[in-house]
């Protein structure tokens, strides 16, 4: 598979890629194309592959569209 722009096509993203530029595991970015909060493409293999420029318009303006992870602090202070 040949990830480099060719004829307007985007770069595709490894999920290894996408967390290190968004500082998360690559199992949060998984879950966030599983959740629909970005965009996703399966690999005849089966791989998820994320377009570099939608992560980069997500880093550059569009990041607050992506919740953080909750943290352990957090959940403890939601009301029983």
């Amino acid at each position: 598979m040949d990830e480099r722009p060719q004829g307007g096509r985007d770069r595709l993203l490894t999920p290894g890629e996408v967390a290190a530029l968004f500082r998360v595991d690559p199992k949060t970015v998984t879950r966030w194309a599983a959740a629909g909060r970005i965009g996703s493409i399966r690999t005849p293999g089966g791989h998820r592959r994320f377009r570099e420029s939608e992560v980069r318009a997500l880093l550059a303006g569009e990041a607050a569209s992506i919740p953080e992870q909750p943290t352990a602090e957090s959940n403890s202070l939601t009301p029983s």
